[in-house]
């Protein structure tokens, strides 16, 4: 009786974890690969234990086992309940820098390497430098706005 649960554990927990790998971790982790490992070993024990007759009926039963799974486990949907189904759409200054100019000067309130945050009449927003880093506290004059982008250079 111990061979039995050995065999239908070890069949058993292996389709459960390539279908696991599947739909959950795609991709070859290590979840796929004790999946196929505890399917074959499974297998192998059922010739082992029981005879080539009844290995070849555990072979076809787990192919069929692991088909009808899949088969479900998309027909249901099941990954739906654990995707991500919202999306970011807000982007960095969007519609602020329509208050800034060219020739603007503030100060750099975080280091920018080269990007960073400086402050622009009392308002904060993300530049970037030109590769230049700058450190924290440091003026800076706004040289180029292109779109949400804010391009400074610290001032001498």
């Amino acid at each position: 009786m111990g061979d039995w649960i050995v065999v239908l554990a070890l069949v058993a927990i292996g389709i459960l974890f390539i279908i696991v790998e599947i739909l959950f971790v795609p991709g070859t982790t290590v979840v796929g690969i004790l999946g196929i490992i505890a399917t074959l070993l499974g297998v192998y024990l059922s010739f082992v234990y029981f005879g080539s007759t009844t290995g070849v009926w555990f072979a076809a039963g787990s192919g069929v086992l692991f088909v009808a799974g899949i088969y479900y486990s998309f027909k249901q949907k099941t990954w739906d309940r654990f995707s991500l189904k919202d999306t970011m759409k807000g982007k960095f200054n969007e519609g602020l820098t329509s208050v800034l100019q060219v020739a603007q000067r503030g100060e750099a309130i975080s280091s920018l390497r080269p990007f960073g945050k400086a402050d622009f009449e009392g308002k904060v927003f993300e530049v970037r430098s030109f590769g230049d880093y700058v450190d924290s506290g440091t003026p800076v004059e706004i040289v180029k706005i292109d779109g949400n982008k804010i391009y400074v250079q610290p001032i001498k």
